[in-house]
C-alpha cells in the first residue's frame, strides 16, 4: 500500500507550451500557510518554475483566508505577479465568506468541473 502525505504531487503532467502548476490549498492551519504554501506559490511564478499558476482555495481554507488580513495581503501580491486565484463556492458559502472572498478578487465558482478537468488535461497539482 502506497500511502502519500500532504503535500502530494498528483498526475504525471506534461511539459507543453505552457507549463502550468495547479495548487489545491485545502487546509485551516495557519503555519502551513504562512510556512509553506503562500511561500511555495508566490516563488513557483516569480522565479519562473512554471508559466502560470492557478492557486485553488477549497474547504478550510477559504474560513482561514477570510478571517486573516496578512494572507489577504499575500494573496494580493500572487495576483499582481499574475497568478490565478480560485475559490470553492459551495465551500465559501458553507463558511459564509464567498462575498469576502470576491471582494479580494478571487473567481469564486464552483470547483468540481474545473479541478476534474486540470486532472483529465494531466496537469501537475499540487495539495496542502
Amino acid at each position: 500500500m502506497t500511502i502519500l502525505s500532504v503535500p502530494t504531487l498528483l498526475g504525471q503532467g506534461t511539459k507543453s507550451e505552457k507549463d502550468t502548476l495547479v495548487v489545491l490549498w485545502t487546509s485551516g492551519d495557519i503555519e502551513v500557510a504562512e510556512k509553506m504554501v503562500y511561500m511555495y506559490v508566490y516563488n513557483a511564478k516569480k522565479a519562473k518554475w512554471f508559466d502560470e499558476v492557478i492557486f485553488i482555495i477549497w474547504g478550510p481554507s477559504a474560513r482561514l483566508l477570510a478571517d486573516n488580513v496578512k494572507l489577504q495581503e499575500e494573496v494580493k501580491k500572487m495576483q499582481e505577479i499574475g497568478i490565478r486565484t480560485e475559490a470553492c463556492v459551495a465551500c465559501a458559502r458553507m463558511y459564509e465568506v464567498d462575498d469576502d472572498l470576491r471582494e479580494l478578487g478571487i473567481d469564486v465558482k464552483g470547483m468540481g468541473k474545473p479541478l476534474s478537468d486540470y486532472l483529465k488535461d494531466r496537469y501537475p497539482i499540487l495539495t496542502f
